[in-house]
């Protein structure tokens, strides 16, 4: 008898990537359940919140407390899905995440991820040491390599021993699933797909402005689909808001966008209560758009799409963390 894994990935395997693209968004969850919808997060076979909480921008807040409750009033209301990373905020955004995990069992309802940021066997092996103990957890659901925005970064995760590192990490029963990360280049994304290793998850620019310039849409995701491979969206603002602020698109198209997209699960950025209101709003009555919609929506930012002006961060190193640009020997002043 074949085995049904077997079985399923067949059949994913004989789909093309836009049929697979309709299955991620039509497997979108009601949201009466768990107050949020949720999606499968690839091979993983977690069913995660099709909205995420963006530990940078969740640790800025100047009281700690605030912090706190913000992550805790999300989880509370459904959002599930927890991204950080060992640089954030120099180990505070780790630290409140693990206070308000920490608290009334809510550890065991989040799926939690965060990113190892080094290229190196010993330095990954600490970075994630210290984020299981800033998160006051056993365990982290998703580890995934940080900004992997240069071209030599792939030789250098796998070259350099990080790769082993973790791969340690989780047979030791400290990490659940492997991806990776960056904002920067299609291609460096390919490379790493394109490697002896089964990805569990990689997690890109998702964005209405990505269609024309460095896409990852275009070329990344099909990829991630047919290996089965679990899309994170981030960056569905362009980073900065700049395309909302301009008045081009409006938030709720912008996030309508990028929920119509096969990403599992999209990161935003909230600091404060109400933000987190209207996130709250926008995934619970997220309806995906229809053919005639998308159409109309890219045509209306066709003339600024092609030269990356609200996407800065795929051409300019001042997007780049100060971690990973020191890595890579650039000047932190510099573009």
């Amino acid at each position: 008898m074949i085995h049904a894994e077997s079985t399923r990935r067949g059949f994913l395997r004989s789909l093309s990537a836009a049929a697979l693209a309709e299955n991620v968004v039509a497997g979108t969850s009601s949201a009466d359940a768990t107050g949020m919808p949720t999606r499968v997060l690839g091979r993983t076979g977690v069913r995660v919140s099709i909205l995420g909480i963006g530990g940078a921008h969740a640790g800025r807040a100047k009281e700690e407390n605030d912090c706190i409750r913000l992550i805790q009033t999300a989880l509370d209301e459904g959002i599930n899905f927890m991204d950080n990373a060992w640089e954030y905020g120099r180990g505070r955004c780790e630290d409140v995440m693990g206070k308000a995990l920490a608290m009334d069992g809510r550890r065991k309802k989040a799926f939690l991820m965060t990113k190892v940021c080094s290229r190196e066997y010993e330095g990954a092996k600490q970075q994630i040491d210290e984020s299981l103990k800033r998160l006051q957890t056993d365990y982290l659901d998703l580890l995934q390599f940080h900004e992997c925005n240069c071209y030599n970064d792939p030789e250098w995760v796998f070259e350099k021993g990080a790769v082993r590192a973790v791969e340690e990490a989780k047979k030791q029963g400290k990490v659940r699933f492997i991806g990776f990360t960056g904002h920067k280049a299609p291609a460096i994304h390919l490379d790493m797909l394109g490697r002896n290793f089964t990805w569990d998850t990689s997690q890109m620019p998702n964005n209405i402005m990505d269609a024309r310039f460095e896409s990852f849409r275009q070329r990344v995701m099909p990829v991630c689909l047919k290996k089965n491979v679990g899309i994170i969206g981030m960056k569905g603002i362009g980073g900065d808001g700049k395309m909302v602020n301009a008045g081009l698109v409006t938030l709720e198209e912008c996030y309508r966008y990028c929920l119509s997209q096969p990403v599992a699960v999209q990161v935003v950025g909230l600091t404060d209560l109400e933000m987190l209101k209207t996130a709250l709003k926008l995934g619970r009555e997220f309806k995906p758009l229809s053919e005639t919609e998308s159409a109309a929506l890219q045509a209306k930012v066709k003339d600024v799409q092609g030269d990356g002006r609200y996407e800065l961060f795929k051409s300019s190193k001042r997007y780049d963390s100060a971690y990973h640009r020191q890595q890579h020997g650039f000047d932190l002043q510099g573009n």
